[in-house]
């Protein structure tokens, strides 16, 4: 099992679709006795937050966010966490909008202190 998330910063590794997470979106992570939970902020998101569970190196979570527009959306994401050979983390993502119609996959991988 890869390494706990605990404090961890990750952001996507490109753009999804525009006024959603980008490359410019940082997640905080925190992980305590397989629960997990993030705040993230950045690009079209003025607030998000997740909140689930992991299972070994499986994550399943719930995300609610609010962008710059005013609007708010929520939906359901399952990632692998995977240990990169240079000991950063990245997770692999498939998810799914519940407030609205749309799915996809994306990646996100911890940054290093100076490209908070």
């Amino acid at each position: 099992m890869a390494r706990s998330l605990d404090g961890l910063v990750l952001a996507p590794v490109a753009d999804q679709a525009p006024g959603q997470v980008g490359t410019r979106t940082r997640f905080t992570y925190h992980e305590r006795r397989g629960e997990i939970w993030a705040e993230y902020t950045g690009g079209d998101v003025v607030r998000g937050h997740l909140v689930g569970t992991r299972e070994g190196d499986r994550l399943d979570f719930r995300y609610v966010q609010l962008k710059q527009d005013g609007t708010t959306s929520s939906g359901h994401c399952v990632s692998s966490v995977v240990e990169l050979p240079d000991g950063r983390v990245r997770l692999e993502e498939t998810w799914e909008w519940e407030s609205r119609r749309g799915n996809g996959t994306s990646v996100v991988e911890q940054v290093t202190a100076h490209e908070h």
